[in-house]
């Protein structure tokens, strides 16, 4: 028997409109009789040639019903039921409102049968037992719908009063029908994943047999369209519907794997990926968007990023749950966005929004995952899709196809292999794993060099997602020429996308330490990386600054982020809202070195761009500001110093920032105002401007010892810390 929640997501995965759900309130007598007539007529007629290749008797029993309905419904309209006060009142509304109840079944059955007639087969199969419960209730319904329909009050024919007594004596008797074909499919889908599960690979004619001959998937189209359907499932999961999420992630694999094997890399498939309509690809990942707006109900107010997991707290804003974590974790206890005091630091998973999302994502065609989420990520709303055994032993057998075509495969069929790796490696870190031991990055790293757009594109985003595995950094890191070829798309790839995945790759690989040197020194790479955050697109221009940043963090790279123009992209990259924040870290890593501190100096608008970040920056954007500033007090010369303490309002910035910043944002705002109330004194004591002050003495530490005329009075009162 069908669960109420099998029905529910049925109803909810077809999008049915509002009429399903609500009676016609503003339809009486005839016009609701004859409304239901055009009704039942659209469904036979819709529905009463269809080949159904699942579900077939309950679909004509139920088509049956429908068509004496119909006879029903021509016999009220023809004696114009409803149009006079001929029959009793009782009656008359006793008879309404079955109508209007049959109205709601109707449009339920035609949701139905429109389900199984074009949802994707390999679904119907495994809910075969679920959609098999639904025709049962619908008869069930339709059976006390009838028990108290007032047939003997309408003055119907002989012949029709026949048929709905006869319909009405079928509904009784009727009972859960599982077609015992659908049902063996069934069993036989589950026995892949059982011998997958156990290691072993179902032979090539077995799968033959089930898939080309029984199910009728003749090409790798719908090869395709059958495993799409099934993600969708497991985006939409519910976590109480069987099979559960994990389940349908190994049918997807098995899949896959049968389309490969069985199918192999047809023509449309070459057309596909040589269309030169496709070698412009446009930005914004593996999506096709070039600039897509994100609705401001799904951004973080904190990170302005989309929120991949919406959580509320006790104010009831949202916020995404790394944000609004770390907002905590810094001692904040109020509210970001409201000022409110927070009751508690409970945060709820927000799963209506999530799902609003997760939607969203999938219409616009975004990733609704980062790229660079960690192997250890809570997500949710992917929980349920985690890998079985089965589906990773499937995707190995995949992927052991797929390298094959890599290594001696066409052009085309090389492409095609390479953008399957690509998606393979999108998501689970043992997928990423048995990629990379299989031997896949020797051969990706060749397709780097392909004159071909779109297998570099797909060869570059292959690496990126591969690279997210720790294991795989070093094997990209020590393949013979990777490094430079990666960088190579970076300076001149074929497409926008690649050369942005080539630094996202960058930025993935410079997450080990020992990488960053040997990256930061290959030729043009830092030169491309801010010639990409000057120039790029918002996504490019944030996989470039998050890379530098990385750059930043080793102390021999500060001479070739000058030499390169990293330096003088960071500070133009404070003006813009979407990358500010990164950048003033960058600076703020880069300034701690006196050849650092002293280039940044030399640039104009450096100062008011890190004080443009400290009035209206983000609180971590914030924080870094000011630590570099205080920096450049204490490393970049006289004359930047002053530039410093000349910037307008810098008093009441502080003054702001030491009450209402993060920890560390006053700890460094209290110890720059310091440095301001020495020289203010050293000025006093001299009678007037232009006496040094010395600014080692601080709480930070410091190496500073220039003289700094002070020709401005600053009062700030520095609270301990």
């Amino acid at each position: 028997m069908a669960t109420a929640a099998i029905f529910s997501s049925l109803r909810r995965r077809r999008s049915p409109s509002l009429e399903a759900f609500l009676s016609p309130v503003d339809l009486t007598g005839l016009p609701l009789v004859q409304t239901l007539a055009a009704i039942s007529t659209e469904i036979i007629s819709s529905f009463s040639t269809t080949r159904f290749s699942f579900q077939r008797r309950n679909a004509r029993s139920l088509i049956r019903k429908i068509e004496i309905f119909l006879v029903l419904f021509e016999s009220l309209t023809e004696s114009r039921w409803g149009s006079s006060s001929s029959s009793s009142s009782s009656s008359s509304s006793t008879a309404l409102l079955c109508l209007k109840e049959l109205y709601l079944l109707l449009y339920r059955s035609k949701i139905l049968l429109d389900y199984c007639a074009h949802s994707s087969k390999l679904w119907l199969i495994l809910q075969t037992q679920s959609i098999s419960g639904y025709f049962h209730d619908l008869n069930q319904e339709i059976s006390t719908l009838l028990d108290v329909f007032p047939v003997n009050d309408l003055a119907l024919s002989d012949d029709v009063r026949e048929q709905i007594e006869l319909l009405q004596s079928q509904a009784r008797r009727s009972k859960l029908y599982i077609d015992n074909n659908d049902e063996s499919l069934r069993r036989t889908f589950y026995s892949f994943l059982e011998r997958f599960e156990n290691g072993e690979i179902p032979n090539l004619n077995s799968l033959r047999a089930f898939f080309v001959e029984k199910l009728g998937i003749q090409d790798s189209k719908s090869c395709g369209n059958e495993i799409e359907f099934l993600e969708e499932q497991i985006a939409n999961h519910d976590g109480d519907v069987e099979p559960t999420g994990s389940v349908i992630n190994g049918f997807v694999a098995i899949t896959r794997y049968c389309r490969f094997l069985l199918f192999g890399f047809e023509e449309e498939w070459r057309i596909k990926n040589n269309n030169p309509n496709n070698k412009k690809k446009k930005s914004g990942g593996d999506g096709d968007g070039l600039f897509i707006t994100v609705p401001k109900d799904f951004v973080c107010p904190i990170s302005l990023d989309l929120m991949t997991d919406p959580v509320i707290i006790s104010t009831g804003q949202t916020y995404d749950r790394t944000s609004i974590a770390r907002w905590i974790e810094e001692g904040h206890c109020t509210c970001p966005k409201t000022g409110q005091m927070l009751v508690d630091s409970r945060i709820v998973p927000n799963r209506a929004l999530k799902n609003l999302i997760v939607q969203w994502c999938s219409a616009s065609g975004v990733s609704y995952e980062s790229e660079f989420v960690t192997d250890s990520s809570t997500n949710e709303g992917f929980v349920s899709g985690l890998p079985t055994k089965a589906a990773v032993e499937a995707n190995k057998a995949t992927v052991s196809i797929l390298i094959e075509y890599l290594a001696d495969g066409s052009e085309a069929a090389q492409t095609v292999a390479a953008r399957e790796i690509r998606l393979l490696a999108k998501t689970g870190k043992e997928n990423r794993e048995f990629i990379a031991e299989a031997g896949a990055i020797p051969h990706l790293r060749r397709l780097l060099e392909s004159e071909n757009a779109v297998a570099q594109e797909n060869s570059v985003t292959a690496m990126l997602n591969l690279s997210i595995y720790e294991k795989n950094k070093s094997r990209i890191m020590e393949e013979e020429d990777c490094l430079e070829a990666i960088v190579s798309v970076l300076v001149s790839g074929l497409t926008v996308e690649a050369q942005e995945n080539a630094a996202a790759t960058l930025f993935s690989l410079s997450a080990v330490h020992e990488y960053k040197k040997r990256i930061a020194m290959a030729e043009k790479c830092v030169e491309a990386l801010a010639s990409l955050l000057r120039n790029g697109t918002p996504r490019g221009k944030k996989d470039a600054v998050t890379a530098l940043y990385n750059l930043s963090t080793h102390p021999d790279n500060c001479g070739r982020m000058i030499e390169g123009g990293g330096v003088s992209s960071l500070v133009g990259a404070l003006k813009n809202e979407g990358v500010a924040e990164e950048a003033a870290g960058a600076l703020g890593l880069l300034v701690r070195q006196s050849v650092g501190a002293e280039a940044i100096g030399k640039e104009e608008s450096a100062v008011t761009g890190l004080m443009g970040m400290m009035r209206c920056g983000t609180p971590r954007g914030k924080e870094n500001a000011v630590a570099a500033l205080l920096e450049l007090c204490r490393r970049g010369g006289a004359a930047v110093a002053e530039r410093v303490l000349r910037a307008p309002a810098i008093a009441g910035v502080l003054q702001t920032l030491l009450f209402t910043g993060t920890k560390r944002a006053r700890r460094k705002a209290a110890s720059l105002a310091r440095v301001f109330q020495r020289r203010e004194l050293a000025a006093m004591r001299s009678g007037g401007f232009g006496v040094a002050g010395d600014v080692n003495e601080n709480r930070d530490g410091g190496n500073f010892t220039t003289d700094v005329s002070v020709p401005m009075s600053i009062s700030i009162s520095v609270p301990v810390l």
